[in-house]
């Protein structure tokens, strides 16, 4: 049977006398009780609220326990040797912070688990820019990732080797230069690929919440692209994987020339490479995520929300 769309009656009188007495009968209950029948639904509807509230605030101080989250409170802490911190993007133990954009993108599958080992791939570039400190680095992806359903073994060297030499990237701000040598060579940063399982580990990035991320080990010198990611990407990119693939690659690298986390500056305005847009590109979801792991990070629940963008330097401005 197929539901027909609900239309007023023209000619009430028509109705047949059984839905007529139903009528007289709500009729009565009104006259009867009147403003109560309203009355009583609000008020359970305040006495809701205000005990949702409580709990909230109640929640509020047992939420900044557990570990750190997205650690790296400086914005600009010198060099990849700088003292601080040894991991980055290690989120905290949650107390149910719900924050739907830090949840991992439906789409193809991925390796889950990897061995562990990492194999450096061949290759080596030019330096690239003139200014700075000459940052050398190597590419390295963990044995049994398949990467030919995304263009092959090679394409993740190719995408780093590229985002880096970007003049909207890191180079293009004058305060670094990178190049890219071969295995034998004692690089200064291991960009590595590597399952979600190996980067759990409390070693590499560790993970004591369910959102999935990349982070920075400053004792291994390795950038660590957490796959999932790679593979999915994240909700706030709308389901553009390319530029999360270059903001996966300047934010964690941007770790590594010492920068640290900040929050959107500007409502409406292109988040800064440096915010945890993983996560989200609201100041509110990355402030919570920080207050649960009690991190300085100078991310205030402001309200502001900002839109995606990969790059430091997006409009490639030449350096001052």
């Amino acid at each position: 049977m197929s539901a027909e769309p609900l239309a007023a009656k023209w000619h009430p009188t028509d109705e047949p006398p059984s839905v007529r007495r139903k009528a007289a009968r709500k009729k009565g209950v009104l006259a009867t009780y009147g403003w109560r029948l309203y009355a009583v639904p609000l008020l359970l509807a305040v006495t809701a609220v205000a005990v949702f509230q409580t709990v909230n605030d109640d929640n509020k101080g047992e939420a900044a326990t557990g570990d750190e989250v997205a650690t790296g409170s400086q914005q600009d802490s010198g060099d990849v040797y700088a003292a601080g911190p040894e991991i980055t993007e290690k989120p905290a133990k949650p107390n149910d912070p719900n924050i739907p954009t830090a949840e991992l993108p439906p789409g193809p599958n991925f390796l889950q688990t990897g061995n562990g080992k990492f194999t450096v791939l061949p290759g080596t570039t030019d330096r690239v820019g003139t200014a700075g400190r000459l940052y050398t680095y190597t590419i390295e992806v963990e044995e049994g990732i398949d990467l030919a359903p995304y263009g092959g073994i090679d394409s993740f060297g190719r995408l780093v080797d590229s985002t880096l030499a970007d003049p909207r990237g890191w180079v293009g701000t004058g305060q670094v230069s990178v190049q890219r040598v071969d295995g034998n060579a004692n690089p200064d940063i291991r960009f590595t690929l590597g399952t979600p399982d190996t980067l759990h580990r409390a070693d590499y990035c560790g993970y004591s919440i369910k959102y999935e991320s990349s982070c920075w080990r400053r004792s291994e010198k390795r950038v660590m692209i957490n796959l999932a990611r790679w593979v999915r990407g994240a909700l706030a990119f709308g389901g553009d994987i390319g530029s999360y693939r270059e903001y996966a690659i300047n934010h964690e690298i941007g770790h590594a020339f010492g920068k640290g986390h900040v929050g959107c500056t500007e409502e409406g305005g292109l988040a800064p490479v440096m915010m945890q847009q993983s996560f989200g590109t609201a100041n509110n979801y990355v402030a919570q995520l920080n207050d649960q792991a009690g991190n300085d990070d100078p991310v205030q629940a402001d309200g502001k929300t900002c839109r995606f963008n990969q790059w430091p330097n997006p409009q490639a401005q030449p350096p001052t």
